[in-house]
């Protein structure tokens, strides 16, 4: 038997041999002996494997690929700003479950850490924090269009703006460009803003026969100046002055949905879902619209009526040209065509220019006032100044009769301090401590990093405002600065018309807009900048210069003025102001 198995083992033997010299599987088929045993052995004996010269060829291969596709497709070695590390999914959840104040809070932190551009992990898209007065320049002016764009806004959002047909929302395009056109040439002109100057004279009336009755006791200022702005913003946007009644069902809708957002912010991380599993918070957001058209649906009906009749020769008494006007007769570009808005897009744009008018505005007088009760010195500057101008106030004013004098919108450009009075408090405590989001139209490359195409940008105002390398001690209050820059801008423009053989001449403004250099932006820079900008200065300085001067403004007994912050709509004061008021005449 051991004799019968030798020569069938030496057979096997060499096919093996064979088999691994040349890894060919045929010379399998050339041994002789019974089919039978070919097949046994063939089932026994391993697979090849590849020799040298195939495992050669394969890496050879690669390699040539590689070197290729680097060179017909080269890969930037670029990456996004530095942040945090964070799981794609809980760290959105952390992020939205945070405040913007928190938010703000931590990237104080992560500025000291990884610089002044920042990448977060928040939604689908990762969200860049600008805190570089240069950097913010250099994306928002110098690379304007690109940063132009919003993105795509969430949900809860999409139902009070009208699908992002507003102005602060809208994509940059020639929705945006006719929205933000209509509003500039039409109501924020130089010439039209003029024409509200009834308006101002009689909402000043209104407030300061408000705060008399009050003189000489404690008065929580805010309510009154919200008060006073929303009666501003109505006239301007609705054309009527209306009864309190109404001004209030308007303000009170205004101020729920500012102040309720933040609550919806967890429908927006899966709509869907969201709407079954918050069914009762997703009924109040639209309840909470439907309040809204109910309020000012009819103020836009009752408008397009007497406009109407105004185009059929009727006599209307002192018709002035309101924001509503302008909306009925405009065409929005939409697929090839043009059409009219819908009543609930008018809806949208007219709660746009109430909010941004109203409440930006009465939040940034109580922290000019807060200011001057909290440094007597500076609201005594002041006061100089104004009576410089204008001379003493009426006695009128402490006897509650009817205003028989008030600074006046052409005092106020003699009045350098009270501009540099405003800046300072827009610096020191900007209304928002971020812009609205950006999102870029294309990928694009700052500070060495790129930002991704359709990224969302985030630029922190306060951080800029309040950076030690361009203002010396920028948590104090110093009006003083702004006259400093105001005459070395003028030394500049001067020593520029002597080098050109031209003349300069005019007032000596800070750059606010930041075309020329961002130092601050409390309303943005770039082409998406607020574009009511300059009428939010004039109300400022118009309501700052007449309140110095019909009162003395003081602390409440025993009571120091507190400037901490809190987020609501804007950044308010945390203790809003109580000051004691004492009419001068």
């Amino acid at each position: 038997m051991t004799h019968k198995l030798r020569p069938r083992r030496n057979q096997e033997l060499q096919l093996v041999i064979k088999i691994k010299l040349r890894g060919e599987e045929e010379f399998l088929q050339q041994e002789d002996g019974d089919g039978e045993e070919e097949d046994s052995l063939k089932s026994k004996v391993p697979l090849a494997l590849p020799s040298m010269e195939t495992w050669f060829i394969v890496l050879s291969s690669f390699c040539i690929a590689f070197l290729l596709k680097a060179l017909l497709f080269p890969t930037s070695k670029k990456t996004l700003p530095p942040g945090p590390a964070t799981v794609p999914l809980i760290g959105s959840l952390i992020w939205l479950r945070r405040s913007l104040w928190e938010i703000e809070q931590i990237l104080r932190g992560f500025k000291l850490k990884y610089g002044p551009l920042i990448t977060l992990r928040i939604g689908s898209r990762p969200a860049i924090f600008v805190a570089s007065h240069a950097l913010a320049h250099r994306a928002l002016v110098q690379n304007g269009a690109v940063f132009a764009d919003r993105p795509r806004a969430p949900p809860t959002n999409r139902i009070f703006n009208s699908d992002q047909r507003n102005i602060s929302s809208a994509a940059y395009g020639p929705t945006w460009r006719l929205l933000r056109r209509n509003l500039t040439s039409e109501i924020l002109h130089p010439s039209r803003v003029k024409s509200y100057s009834h308006a101002r004279r009689w909402v000043l009336h209104v407030l300061v026969h408000r705060l008399l009755p009050r003189s000489d006791e404690p008065v929580r200022v805010m309510d009154h100046f919200q008060y006073a702005m929303f009666c501003l913003l109505v006239l301007m946007c609705f054309g009527d002055k209306l009864d309190d009644k109404q001004i209030q069902q308007i303000e009170s809708v205004q101020r729920r949905l500012l102040l309720s957002m933040s609550r919806f912010n967890i429908l927006n991380f899966w709509p869907r879902l969201g709407k079954i599993v918050f069914r009762n918070r997703w009924k109040e957001l639209l309840q909470l619209r439907q309040d809204q058209e109910d309020v000012l649906i009819p103020l836009v009906k009752a408008r397009i009526s007497l406009k109407a009749k105004q185009q059929q020769g009727a006599e209307t008494e002192d018709f002035v040209v309101a924001y509503v006007d302008t909306l009925v007769d405009l065409q929005l570009p939409e697929q090839g065509f043009k059409r009219k808005l819908t009543e609930g897009e008018m809806v949208s744009l007219c709660s746009e220019f109430l909010n941004a008018g109203t409440d930006t505005t009465s939040t940034a007088l109580e922290w000019i006032m807060a200011n001057l009760v909290k440094f007597p010195e500076i609201q005594a500057r002041l006061y100089e100044e104004i009576v410089g101008v204008k001379g003493p106030p009426p006695t009128a004013a402490s006897s509650g009769q009817e205003m028989t004098a008030m600074v006046e919108e052409e005092d106020l450009h003699s009045m350098p301090y009270l501009k540099a009075v405003v800046l300072e408090s827009l610096r020191r405590h900007p209304p928002g401590h971020f812009v609205l989001p950006h999102s870029v139209t294309e990928e694009v490359e700052l500070e060495g990093h790129v930002v991704p195409k359709n990224a969302t940008v985030n630029f922190m105002v306060a951080e800029m405002g309040w950076d030690p390398k361009v203002w010396e001690e920028p948590m104090e209050f110093k009006p003083e600065r702004f006259l400093n820059a105001a005459n070395a801008d003028a030394d500049a423009d001067a020593d520029a018309a002597a080098a050109t053989g031209g003349h300069g001449g005019g007032e000596a403004l800070f750059d606010i807009t930041g075309s020329r250099e961002i130092k601050m932006m409390p309303f943005g820079a770039g082409r998406r900048i607020c574009p009511g900008s300059a009428l939010a200065l004039l109300h400022l300085e118009y309501f700052v210069a007449n309140l110095v001067w019909y009162f003395k403004w003081t602390a409440a007994d025993g009571d120091d003025v507190d400037l901490s912050e809190k987020q609501e709509f804007t950044v308010v004061m945390k203790n809003p102001l109580q000051a004691r008021i004492s009419p001068r005449g």
